[in-house]
């Protein structure tokens, strides 16, 4: 049966009746609907308890640490009592890392524990913090300086961290060892580099040996990086922040690994960094420590073991593609008998292999590895694309789905209990599963704190052209089919890494819903090069990360005008940021026949300033393949434009630097190209002030509605001309 269009008459939600006006407000205020929802999940090896983070309500940007046990959660630690409420003091590096995480929370944002789950460690502003789950209050650690990244040893007996970029361990009662000493600025123990953190998935720098007696450590020397500064034009006495960025082509920071003893031996991991420059994961388990190393060119990713007594490497897995590997997250890694569990891409069809074998059937998209015990391997995968389940694998029995109806999942599992958290249609879930034999026990739930949004999405989704493009429709809930037509907004991110026309109720579905309250019909589109669909669907934008892209957002957009005839395809607009802002600002660039406006948020304007890791994967060496870089880049294409542009760029982004946009604006202006753009003073890549993140919506709105009235008025001169 056709999916319809029809909608019923829901005024309160007509364009400026207060649900509609207070929304911006509200997904500034609730940090994107993050506050208040529960994240972060460690399970007890018995099952029996769960750790996590949530914040104290869904406008609290303070994060608490908290258990579940018996069917009720218990606070452990709440940073308002033990520090107060001031403002924190963040180490530069723990800044860092946040970034690179996109995480705009306070207090206790992340947390470890020892193998039994009875000793917990965090940092608050760079102090050194444990708590016991099994009672008692949290207590200070002393340390040598601001802590970053504190993960206690195995057995609990010791606390590792990082300070001023040196890795240290101490006991509990304070006694602390410097293991290994930063040579100089350029060099860090410990922390992951920044295309690991950014574009590999990696964001830890050491791991802990089983035994407790031992770690694997990384070193990175970032010398060998070009160098950036960021400067605040809104604050010219304030001297520039220097960066580390290594852009396409150029140099990466030199990354080795070293086995460092509690009792100060040092011993240097060896394999051929010539060749595999990239460490792309590492662990350490019962087998000894196992890492994985990738090629400049990521064509070829190879599986290590490593002998721990002479830092010696053995291969025991190669995996080579024609034009990337993808790393999965979790792999490779191994089960109690030492079965390698790895990725492995066949056309279609991304599988979990478990001992060289395939374990997972054609058409079940593996997403990532969520953990390891004994034999049993605790997966998500997709079976469609706008869907992620959790899956558990067990030897004998197979495949089993943990995740009850719609939505997106990730989780964590132990001791026969599963956490399954995720977006449904109805938002935030947390379900902590008790598994019988064959079939859950039982199915309890953690509670989420977050906010209701004032908007609620109501998408169509839709299967769209030849390519069965993934797509949502959103329509205003005001409107009548037939009762007139409405202008078009495409709302993509379009890109590697990130999906939206998805079965979940997220933040990026609200936004659109809001933009259809506007009086919009909204369109979203996961094309070719995005997630879920296969290796062969991600790998369709090798060499080409412009065109494919485009063709299918025009695509969807004539196939959905075709089957809803309320669309006017007229007046279309599109907007996005990062890649959707790069995909928005190429619509209007290269088809402004069938785009008339568009907003562009951070777009990387110019491929060859982006990250080496990141933009080589899809369009190889730009010394080797200048073609495609300048085949996918917007920089030498500025003459084209034609249409209302809206440039927003964050002035103090480290990912999208500014000068994307700003060099781009330029060649605009050369070409006496009219355009607007918007900078944001002290903004990242994802703006952090409430009071901007509220009004960009504003902003953006009333451009594109100006725009098609230009548009529209434009279309009436022409039929009275006729």
């Amino acid at each position: 049966m056709e999916p319809t269009a029809r909608t019923t008459q829901h005024p309160q939600n007509a364009p400026g009746t207060v649900d509609a006006a207070e929304f911006p407000r509200q997904f500034a205020r609730t940090r994107r609907f993050s506050l208040g929802v529960p994240r972060q999940f460690g399970v007890s090896p018995d099952g029996r308890r769960v750790l996590f983070v949530r914040t104290g309500s869904g406008i609290d940007p303070v994060g608490r640490l908290w258990q579940y046990e018996d069917g009720a959660e218990r606070l452990l630690a709440d940073p308002a009592v033990l520090v107060g409420t001031g403002a924190e003091d963040v180490p530069e590096d723990e800044r860092l890392r946040r970034e690179r995480a996109r995480d705009r929370t306070a207090g206790v944002v992340g947390y470890a524990a020892d193998d039994a789950t009875r000793v917990v460690a965090f940092a608050l502003s760079g102090a050194l913090w444990a708590v016991r789950t099994e009672g008692g209050a949290p207590f200070p650690v002393p340390a040598a300086g601001p802590v970053v990244d504190p993960r206690p040893s195995p057995d609990g007996r010791l606390i590792a961290y990082v300070s001023n970029r040196s890795v240290h361990v101490v006991g509990l009662d304070g006694d602390d060892r410097q293991l290994a000493r930063a040579e100089g600025p350029e060099v860090s123990y410990g922390l992951a580099e920044y295309v690991a953190a950014e574009s590999m998935g990696r964001t830890r720098g050491y791991w802990w040996a089983p035994d407790s007696r031992r770690l694997l450590v990384a070193r990175v020397d970032t010398s060998p990086v070009e160098r950036r500064y960021l400067t605040d034009p809104a604050d010219p006495a304030r001297p520039p922040q220097v960066i580390r960025y290594p852009s396409a082509g150029t140099a990466n920071a030199e990354v080795t690994l070293h086995l460092l003893s509690v009792d100060g031996e040092r011993t240097e991991v060896t394999w051929d960094r010539v060749a595999y420059e990239y460490l792309v994961d590492a662990r350490w388990d019962a087998h000894g420590p196992l890492i994985a190393v990738q090629s400049r060119d990521q064509r070829v990713l190879r599986t290590l073991a490593v002998d721990p007594a002479t830092g010696g490497t053995e291969v025991l897995h190669e995996q080579t593609d024609p034009a990337w590997v993808e790393i999965v997250p979790g792999t490779p890694a191994r089960t109690s008998s030492g079965a390698l569990v790895l990725p492995e891409d066949d056309g279609e069809t991304r599988h979990l292999t478990v001992g060289g074998r395939r374990v997972t059937p054609a058409g079940l998209q593996l997403r990532e590895v969520l953990g390891i015990e004994g034999e049993s391997v605790l997966f998500t995968a997709s079976e469609a694309p706008e869907e992620t389940h959790v899956w558990r694998h067990e030897p004998g029995t197979g495949n089993r789905r943990l995740s009850r109806g719609p939505g997106r999942y990730t989780g964590a599992g132990r001791g026969g209990t599963a956490v399954v958290a995720g977006l449904t249609p109805r938002g935030s879930e947390v379900g902590v599963i008790r598994e019988g034999e064959l079939e859950p026990a039982s199915y309890e739930g953690i509670a989420s704190l977050a906010e209701e949004p004032v908007v609620s999405p109501r998408p169509v989704h839709l299967p769209l052209g030849e390519r069965a493009l993934r797509a949502a429709l959103y329509l205003p809930s005001w409107h009548e089919e037939g009762s007139g037509r409405l202008p078009v907004l495409l709302d993509p991110y379009g890109g590697p890494a990130m999906q939206l026309a998805v079965q979940a109720r997220g933040w990026f579905t609200c936004v659109s819903q809001w933009f259809a309250e506007q009086g919009f019909a909204v369109l979203v589109v996961d094309g070719r090069g995005t997630p879920g669909r296969g290796p062969a669907w991600e790998k369709a934008v090798h060499g080409d990360q412009l065109w494919p892209a485009l063709e299918d957002q025009v695509a969807a957009l004539q196939a959905a005008g075709a089957r809803f005839p309320d669309l006017d395809l007229e007046r279309v607009a599109i907007r996005g940021w990062s890649f959707g802002g790069f995909l928005a600002a190429a619509a209007v660039l290269h088809r402004p026949d069938v785009f008339h406006a568009a907003v562009a948020g951070a777009p990387p304007t110019d491929q060859r300033m982006y990250d080496t890791h990141w933009k080589e994967r899809f369009l190889g060496h730009p010394d080797t393949h200048p073609e495609n870089y300048a085949r996918s880049s917007l920089a030498g294409h500025g003459h084209l434009l034609s249409r209302p542009l809206l440039l927003i760029h964050g002035l103090a982004d480290d990912n999208v630097a500014a000068a994307h946009t700003l060099r781009f604006s330029a060649e605009l202006l050369a070409a006496g190209r009219p355009h607007t753009v918007l900078p944001l003073p002290g903004a990242t890549h994802l703006p952090a002030d409430d009071a901007v993140t509220e009004n960009l919506l504003h902003i953006q709105r009333d451009f594109l509605k100006d725009a098609l009235r230009a548009r529209e008025k434009e279309i009436g001169k022409r039929s009275i001309g006729e």
